[in-house]
């Protein structure tokens, strides 16, 4: 069987709905933390596919954080050899620097919360990618810093606060930068690991919660039909112009 590899930050963020799509798809799963993990340990650079997750942090603060050096380097040397890794918010960010595009803090302030992304110029080249575009579909972003897209990368998704959402480099390489992951009781964990920020951002917990219950059933089932098209082919070669 194929062999994932999950990359954490913070425990409460991980890969939520994303593991049971892996395993339908093929993948015994395994979770590694970055923080204390060893990032040079040659299976994390042979898995099948890696997925690396979200987090509080910035990539721009490595003398804090020096893992980040290790993380950001394994991420370039899949990259290298065209080894499929998916990015999400830290991990879309992670990838984005492992290409050499500027990650930095935004401008527009925090993007907290339930909102529909729009179509990037390229969106129209990955037709499974509609399933996240569809009419009155909300995903959850939760970030405070955004990237430069990478080089010869395709641009996917934008929001009218941040052109950078999302992006895709054939079918090995995918950054998300908001969550399509997520669930109601997953979430619950969030709003306490996350406290701090949520109180420092003015932002209502409990009017967060009445958020994510009316939106992720929705985000789920959209969630659900992009995986179920994409999973299948991440590890086979595809041409895009």
């Amino acid at each position: 069987m194929r062999k994932a590899v999950a990359v954490t930050h913070v425990d409460f963020e991980d890969l939520g709905t994303l593991g049971a799509e892996l395993v339908h798809a093929g993948y015994i799963v395994d979770t590694v933390n970055a923080c204390i993990a060893d990032l040079r340990a040659p299976e994390l650079a042979k898995a099948d596919l890696l997925v690396v997750l979200g987090g509080p942090i910035g990539v721009y603060e490595r003398e804090a954080y020096p893992f980040l050096d290790a993380e950001i380097e394994l991420i370039r040397l899949r990259l290298e050899a065209k080894r499929p890794i998916i990015g999400i918010c830290l991990g879309a960010q992670l990838i984005a620097a492992a290409c050499g595009a500027s990650v930095h803090p935004g401008t527009q302030g925090k993007e907290i919360g339930w909102a529909p992304i729009h179509a990037g110029r390229d969106a129209a080249l990955y037709p499974e990618f509609a399933a996240l575009l569809a009419p009155g579909l909300r995903v959850l972003h939760w970030h405070g810093d955004t990237f430069d897209l990478p080089a010869n990368s395709h641009h996917l998704a934008v929001t009218s606060s941040y052109a950078s959402q999302a992006f895709a480099m054939g079918r090995h390489a995918l950054g998300l930068q908001f969550h399509v992951e997520v669930s109601p009781q997953g979430l619950e964990r969030w709003y306490v690991g996350h406290a701090c920020e949520l109180s420092a951002a003015k932002i209502s917990v409990a009017e967060l919660r009445r958020q994510s219950e009316k939106c992720a059933p929705a985000l789920q089932e959209a969630s659900r039909q992009f995986w179920k098209e994409w999973l299948p082919h991440v590890e086979e070669p595809r041409v895009v112009v």
